[in-house]
């Protein structure tokens, strides 16, 4: 009986699936019908009560009433939106220009403002000319800007905006197209085999071989080696695993009320050393008071619309400041402390060891040294977290590849002079001083 090799060839089948498949294709995918276009809404626009520019007001406005006023909420003093359409023009450009001698003077409408507001006196502005006022009281009389929603445009008959199939279709025709490969192929296995049966041809059979962990069991150099590798892998890894023990390095707990420091440190650009006073001239950098977050926030009870993120919403931080205003006792509308307070329990991030001995005024003040050198980029982070791993040998690093800013500073002049001629060289490294001595971080 003649033997032959096996008629299930793999380029037939590759060649019979390609070609099926360009047929289906073919005849499924027509040409794709443009999207309709979206229809813009008609905006409305609609001129201020006052005359002038609103455009020059909003400067104005942002850079000598934004301090102490907002256009919808009360702040140190009242809400200003349509404030034009609440007094007088020429009263307003009295009270604008010099607000203290209005009061002085026994005005009605001055003394019943300064008595509501807790009697602030209003900063004066005599710099400001009628035309200025105007173009204040244009920005305040807009109206408020309602939030628009973008209006989705539904495809008919279930199809995509992009094109005239939708991706669903496409997928399922794709795996329909598979699994008729699959049964084809089946298939002509089959007719094949009962071919080669009836013209007495005998299907060559692959020989039966060892199952792979027999063979591997038999060679007695790939079990040793084998072995050797696993031990060596499993103690390398054990090693790391240990020494993991208590390094908590990105660390993020969440906090009870949510404090970015994207916003803070790097929006608004407010300095470290603002909050955190105490690491000029302590062992710690210390926890700010609510009292500190209140020397802005007193007059900050929400966020602009660009600070928020797809992640965090606009009222989402203003609900965060609410907590703040509610643990400190703050009162938004009567612009007074109630007296209640809440206390809040922050959780720690950096924890370090009890024997291990480190003070922020050292590095910040005398090392110079930048709070990003250990925090990170603290003005890039959403939640703060622990940067660095705060583990021994990340310090040493630190004190052997950190120079000492010996420049204009008297007290190191002469260690200086001697430790050069001693290492041979000008800049000097903290552990070249010392830095590397037990007895500097352990006592």
């Amino acid at each position: 009986m003649k033997k032959v090799g096996n008629h299930n060839s793999i380029s037939r089948k590759i060649l019979f699936s390609l070609a099926f498949t360009l047929v289906f294709s073919l005849t499924l995918f027509a040409q794709e019908t443009p999207a309709p276009a979206p229809v813009a809404d008609a905006a409305a626009v609609s001129a201020p009560a006052a005359a002038g520019d609103a455009v020059a007001g909003k400067a104005l406005f942002n850079a000598n009433c934004a301090a102490c006023h907002k256009l919808d909420a009360k702040s140190t003093g009242p809400a200003l939106r349509d404030v034009a359409n609440k007094y007088d023009k020429a009263w307003l450009y009295k009270w604008i220009n010099n607000s203290s001698a209005m009061v002085k003077s026994g005005d009605a409408k001055a003394v019943k403002i300064f008595e509501e507001y807790n009697k602030s006196v209003m900063t004066s502005f005599p710099q400001l000319s009628t035309a200025d006022i105007d173009n204040i009281l244009a920005y305040t009389s807009e109206p408020k800007a309602e939030p628009t929603t973008p209006v989705a445009t539904v495809a008919a008959s279930g199809q995509s905006a992009d094109s005239g199939i939708s991706n669903n279709v496409i997928l399922g025709a794709l795996a329909l197209v598979l699994l008729m490969l699959v049964v084809m192929l089946f298939f002509v296995n089959n007719v094949l085999t009962k071919i080669a049966k009836a013209n007495g041809v005998e299907v060559a059979q692959k020989q039966a071989s060892l199952p792979l962990w027999k063979a591997f069991a038999k060679n007695q150099f790939l079990v040793l080696v084998s072995s050797i590798f696993l031990l060596l892998a499993s103690g390398y890894f054990a090693y790391g695993w240990f020494m993991q023990i208590g390094v908590d390095q990105d660390y993020a707990p969440v906090q009870p009320i949510h404090f970015s420091h994207r916003i803070h440190a790097g929006s608004n650009g407010v300095d470290c050393k603002y909050c955190h006073s105490a690491a000029r001239v302590s062992k710690n950098a210390g926890i700010p008071s609510l009292n500190v977050c209140m020397n802005c926030h007193k007059n900050i009870s929400e966020v602009a619309d660009t600070t928020a993120t797809a992640e965090y919403s606009k009222a989402f931080y203003d609900g965060e400041i609410q907590k703040l205003y509610d643990a400190v006792g703050w009162d938004k509308s009567t612009q007074k402390y109630t007296g209640k307070t809440n206390p809040v329990k922050w959780v720690r991030i950096h924890n370090l060891p009890d024997f291990a001995y480190f003070n922020h005024s050292q590095h910040v003040t005398v090392g110079g040294i930048e709070c990003q050198k250990c925090h990170g980029e603290v003005q890039t982070y959403e939640i703060q977290k622990q940067f660095a791993p705060l583990t021994m040998g990340w310090c040493v690093n630190c004190h052997r590849e950190t120079n000492v800013k010996v420049e204009g500073n008297a007290y190191y002049d002469k260690i200086h002079q001697e430790l050069s001629k001693k290492y041979g060289k000008e800049k000097l490294t903290v552990s070249d001083m010392g830095g590397l001595e037990c007895g500097k971080c352990h006592y």
